[in-house]
């Protein structure tokens, strides 16, 4: 269907049918017009994978890829291109036609919950991983829709927070990867956040949705709310926003038709909407689509490939002293929390079921044989209780558990996200009761911490006994979304061996912004110094020590920011006593951001796995035993300490906010620029990451908007780098980094090999944006040009002289 056929095709729509394509009718969907024959269009989340049209909990599995820091540290938009090619075909097999990815807000701070879906610290970065990932994506057929716009940099009341942020900073930092994403990726949606920007709405903020993203970016797609993101009928619809999501309308509808009758919303308006929703239905092939609805789950073998590959191409050498890659040792001590736990995912709305999950544990089984490995969990690092397996729910049509239930289902574990259809569709989801019932048999007597949270009224019993009681005051928490309390525990003494009854009771009540329920609970043994000590003693008796730590996404989690940045539990004391059991040990670190690291001294190597993937085990395998490289360098820098990062204000309002406002007071300087302006060293600096050879960098040249280097692999086995180029102004009027990164390459050589690597500069790498003028301004003079491996590592640099030049938005 031509441009010209839908424009024919939306005024053959009545004004209710126009109305109808504005806003969901599912969670998931969007209607068709059954009378013109248009089919329905269909989304799923998220960036690492297809979860399909289920719970955020079980469903259809799906292919599980590296979180989006993970793409961030391989630093390679080909690898991000390829990753958005093979998303696409995981969409169409949960026959969806757009993808709600990527997630693109900056790394502001190190404590953001969502760090891990997000790419960066660096606009520049963000930006052409971005530019790859939706290309992928979209050259299939499949729609991107970049995500959040604009100024969700946290996860703190971040449905109504306001976010302070002064132009300049949107137009350099904040907005930069949307705006490659329109201009040069050329995305067919864009997600609108939940907060507000300078005090209104993003999904109702006109300057964000037609001023920048339209008038001067020249956007031609659409803009969806997030989800249960629009608050407002009429100044959503004139504002910008084209589809309130999900369905059924909560601010649309017969409201609008209603605001159109009274001239709040012009008739023009709503055209121009529905316009847009048909251009995307055109370029996903959804208005012809009447297939019958059919999720598929399609474990293939070039995707399975591709995740290890991008796992080793993100995972970042920190620190080596000789110790890797491995070589076959007699015997590995294999120790952590995360060791026998495959971490492959952060939490939130980017959370799937997947195909597998490949723990280190396993990889390393597949790799050596387990006659070869001894094991130690030494400390536990979850922030809730693990989870019962198998459990049965009885649902009851009504708040108080009375009566018989109307129906009854099995549950592979004790935590459920319940959106639509629950209890098999016989009771409202808004007003509902259910008996959750289960059996824990403990392998160990004594003491057994259970644990409870719920986005709902709910208490825990075992034998009969009350644990754990959520219903009498619940207190809105940190959990599902803000919807939920934060974890309450109790304990109770259990024999091994002999199995308990655990029951919880369950009620729905109020929301508060969005429209679910779910809980969770759990039960596990606390673990002590004892455990510590056993797990040093299996460390001293091997060749080499595997030390297993990190996070989850029970820490890395949509809906939650991190308290601060040290490692959860006592892994930092495992850490440490392995590391005095055994000086051959590596530490392998899986989190979605930043950690301190007090033992960093003693540590002779320290690799960043991030969350890789459902191939996990085996592409941190890869990396340790040098099978493939390394690849990664860091997207994020790490600071010696939780207050070194640029949020760490003694101002609340700068960080996490203070009375509905979070003021981003540092403006530009963000990341690696804070670092440079206050002198403060960091732990390991933005770009950084060792391989398993050499190189060396040599001979800038600099001839228009050229920069030319050359790059050689002084070492003995083929590798790849990084090459970074920054720019600085150095006599300039406005306050501006010491530097910026402005282009990259990844560069791969053989032992010996040398090659010349030529970057390009454009005068917009140059120019601040001129809030005054309304566009982008390079200043007369010179700036520095710095050509290395890291922020920290540029050993050449030059300085060129420009002129004066004013550059459109």
């Amino acid at each position: 269907m031509t441009t010209q056929d839908i424009e024919t095709l939306v005024d053959e729509l009545t004004l209710e049918e126009q109305v109808s394509l504005l806003s969901g009718s599912g969670f998931w969907s969007l209607p068709g017009v059954e009378r013109l024959n248009i089919g329905k269009l269909r989304v799923t989340d998220g960036p690492n994978g297809a979860r399909g049209g289920g719970s955020l909990v079980g469903g259809v599995t799906a292919a599980c890829f590296p979180a989006g820091i993970g793409i961030g540290a391989t630093w390679d938009p080909d690898l991000a291109r390829e990753i958005g090619g093979a998303l696409a075909d995981e969409v169409k097999s949960k026959n969806a036609h757009v993808s709600l990815a990527p997630t693109v807000n900056i790394h502001r701070s190190v404590t953001n919950g969502r760090n891990f879906e997000c790419y960066s610290e660096d606009p520049e970065l963000a930006a052409a991983l971005a530019v790859g990932y939706i290309q992928g994506l979209q050259a299939k057929g499949v729609s991107a829709t970049i995500k959040h716009f604009a100024g969700n940099e946290s996860e703190i009341e971040r449905t109504t927070i306001s976010s302070e942020i002064d132009e300049r900073s949107l137009r350099e930092v904040y907005l930069r990867p949307f705006e490659d994403a329109v201009k040069k990726a050329g995305t067919w949606g864009v997600m609108s956040s939940y907060n507000k920007l300078n005090g209104t709405y993003a999904a109702e903020n006109a300057w964000l949705l037609t001023k920048v993203l339209r008038e001067d970016w020249g956007y031609d797609g659409i803009v969806m709310s997030d989800w249960f993101g629009s608050r407002t009928c009429a100044p959503t619809v004139n504002a910008g926003l084209d589809l309130e999501m999900p369905g059924p309308t909560r601010d649309r509808g017969q409201q609008l038709i209603d605001a159109v009758e009274a001239g709040e919303v012009s008739r023009e308006t709503v055209r121009e909407r529905a316009l847009n929703m048909l251009r995307l239905m055109q370029r996903v092939g959804s208005l012809d689509d009447h297939r019958a609805f059919e999720e598929r789950a399609e474990d293939r073998p070039e995707h399975r490939a591709l995740i290890r590959r991008a796992g080793a191409e993100g995972a970042v050498l920190m620190k080596n002293e000789g110790v890797l890659p491995l070589d076959a040792p007699q015997k590995i001590a294999v120790i952590g929390p995360n060791a026998k736990v495959a971490q492959i995912m952060g939490g939130g709305s980017a959370q799937l079921n997947p195909h597998y999950r490949v723990s280190p544990w396993e990889g390393l089984v597949a790799r050596v044989g387990e006659d070869r490995l001894t094991y130690a969990q030494g400390c536990t690092n979850h922030r809730w209780e693990p989870v019962m397996d198998k459990v049965t729910a009885a649902f009851f049509d009504n708040e108080t558990l009375d009566g018989a239930p109307v129906h009854v289902e099995e549950m592979d574990s004790s935590v459920a996200f319940w959106i639509e259809g629950v209890g098999g569709g016989k009771v409202d989801p808004l007003h509902f009761s259910a008996r959750v019932t289960g059996q824990y048999t403990p392998e160990q007597s004594g003491p057994h911490s259970f644990g409870l949270h719920a986005a709902g009224l709910a208490r825990l019993f075992v034998d009969g006994q009350l644990v754990v009681d959520v219903w009498d005051g619940w207190t809105k928490g940190r959990t599902f979304f803000e919807e939920g309390c934060d974890e309450v525990t109790g304990l109770a003494d259990l024999t091994a061996g002999r199995p308990v009854e655990v029951v919880m009771d369950f009620r729905t009540k109020p929301t508060d912004n969005l429209q679910f329920s779910a809980f969770r609970f759990g039960v596990s043994r606390p673990l002590g110094e004892a455990e510590i000590a056993e797990a040093a003693r299996v460390a001293s008796e091997a060749d080499v020590a595997l030390v297993f730590v990190g996070r989850s996404g029970e820490w890395d989690t949509e809906g939650s920011d991190l308290q601060d940045i040290a490692l959860p539990g006592a892994q930092d004391a495992l850490v440490s006593a392995v590391l005095a059991a055994n000086p051959n040990t590596v530490v392998v670190l899986q989190t979605g951001g930043p950690v301190e690291m007090p033992w960093i001294a003693d540590a002779p190597a320290v690799l960043q796995a991030w969350y890789p993937g459902q191939e996990c085990g085996n592409a941190i395998g890869d990396v340790l035993f040098g099978e493939v490289e390394p690849g990664g360098r860091l997207p994020q820098t790490f600071p010696v300490r939780w207050a070194d990062n640029p949020t760490r204000s003694q101002d609340p309002e700068v960080y996490p906010g203070l009375d509905g406002r979070v003021r981003y007071e540092e403006g530009v300087f963000i990341g690696y620029r804070h670092y440079d302006r206050q002198g403060t060293l960091p732990l390991f600096p933005f770009g950084h990451g060792l391989g398993y050879t050499t190189f060396e960098i040599s001979n800038l040249r600099v001839m228009g908007e050229e920069v030319t280097v050359t790059v050689t692999n002084t070492g003995a086995r083929a590798g790849a780098s990084v090459v970074q180029v920054y720019v600085g102004d150095l006599e300039a009027s406005v306050a501006r980094p010491t530097r910026e990164l402005k282009a990259f390459r990844k560069v791969r050589l053989e032992a010996g090999e040398s090659a010349d690597v030529t970057l390009t500069l454009s005068a917009r790498d140059f120019a601040f944006y001129d809030v005054e003028a309304g566009g982008w301004r390079v200043e007369a003079g010179a700036f520095s040009v710095e050509v290395g491996f890291s922020a920290a590592d540029l050993p050449l640099r030059c300085e060129v002289v420009r002129e004066a030049e004013s550059l459109a938005v």
